[in-house]
């Protein structure tokens, strides 16, 4: 199952009054049990790999196996980069399969924040992935996520919401309305009114941060005023946590496998809760019915050079390689020779495009301009050039 475009995906959630979760996930482990429990609930989910998160591991490595995971679903999947902290973040995550991004620029004063997202926006839309932006701020109180997310507490104003959204062009909302990050310290309050006001000013798929510790009736609350999406990591950690403890308890000798046994299953317990609790369940199958997949294109050049030699031809596919592979939603870029000599063309381009927006974007950015005009076409005139999208 191809994954689904997450702009689609939250509109829905949106338009039905039900959140999707977007569970952070930091091993294997996770990724196996939040999907287990997607399948499990047939609801619609979100595979959230968190910037501040990536000490734990590394993004290039896990990012093959998050998307090979999600394409093997038969649920509708989409997968986020969250709290990305910059252009180039954004860009990262796009080209290793993320098809929403998060920049977030909350610590900034407005003005920098909505120009830093509003980069993000330009270049993430060209690339067809949405981009969720952050108004207000909300800090860590205990547990993992705190020592990443310092300071106070700033809620959202309703009238500079407003104001973000037009200008910065986000599609989600995060809002500061008195969650935190990690654990909560007390009975956690909540401003629904100005939740409330929030969501009828905007109209658009509103976000929280800092899930773990609510209570039933809040998160009810939170969905009926707009709340599509909601991040969620501090309970899984402790549910993974607990496990591992229980397993030395029991067996204090027993080895890493022994120690992590039976923690997918912790993690996919709290997932299917929380999925239940927030009204995915049995919604699967209308996502897949509404929501686009997500169409990545390769972008296949066929060509002969004229008037330079083998090493030119070479130095020719290193430029562009280095050159090309940079431009956002450039996901991959594979040069070739032919293998036998009476080949119609001897060499080619295959560029795969994160979506079919990057055809566009892709033929007019100055890199591959500068780079067609100045050293492809003068030699390669003799050429075919086609795009193919998935025939799955």
């Amino acid at each position: 199952m191809p994954v689904v475009n997450m702009h689609d995906m939250l509109q829905h959630a949106h338009r039905e009054g039900y959140a999707v979760g977007a569970f952070d996930l930091v091993s294997l482990d996770f990724l196996q049990g939040i999907l287990a429990a997607a399948e499990n609930c047939r609801a619609p989910v979100i595979l959230s790999l968190a910037e501040s998160h990536f000490e734990y591991f590394d993004f290039t490595t896990i990012m093959p196996a998050v998307e090979a995971a999600a394409k093997r679903a038969s649920v509708p999947v989409a997968i986020h980069l969250d709290h990305g902290a910059s252009f180039e973040s954004a860009v990262q995550g796009i080209r290793l399969g993320c098809n929403g991004v998060m920049v977030d620029a909350s610590t900034h004063p407005f003005e920098a924040n909505v120009a830093r997202t509003r980069e993000v926006v330009d270049m993430a839309h060209n690339c067809g992935i949405p981009v969720e932006g952050e108004l207000g701020y909300v800090a860590g109180v205990e547990g993992e996520d705190a020592e990443r997310h310092p300071g106070e507490v700033r809620y959202t104003e309703v009238a500079e919401a407003k104001a973000y959204v037009e200008q910065s062009g986000v599609d989600f909302l995060a809002v500061s309305i008195g969650t935190v990050h990690g654990r909560m310290k007390g009975e956690p309050k909540l401003d629904f009114a100005r939740l409330g006001e929030i969501n009828q000013g905007l109209c658009i798929p509103l976000v929280i941060h800092g899930g773990t510790g609510l209570s039933d009736d809040q998160f009810r609350q939170l969905i009926e005023n707009g709340v599509a999406k909601i991040n969620y990591y501090t309970a899984l950690a402790d549910a993974a946590g607990q496990c591992i403890r229980d397993n030395a308890g029991k067996d204090s000798n027993c080895g890493y496998t022994g120690l992590v046994s039976g923690v997918a299953q912790a993690i996919q317990n709290e997932t299917e809760r929380c999925i239940k609790l927030w009204g995915g369940e049995g919604r699967a199958d209308e996502v897949l019915a509404s929501a686009a997949a997500q169409r990545e294109i390769e972008h296949v050049i066929f060509y002969n050079t004229k008037g330079i030699d083998k090493d030119k031809v070479e130095e020719l596919m290193r430029i562009g390689h280095d050159s090309l592979g940079k431009i956002p939603g450039v996901r991959r870029v594979f040069t070739g020779h032919a293998l036998t000599q009476d080949a119609r063309f001897k060499h080619c381009w295959v560029i795969k495009f994160s979506d079919e927006s990057v055809v566009e974007s892709y033929k007019n950015h100055p890199d591959h301009v500068a780079y067609a005009d100045t050293h492809f076409r003068p030699v390669a005139g003799d050429r075919i050039s086609i795009d193919f999208e998935s025939a799955d």
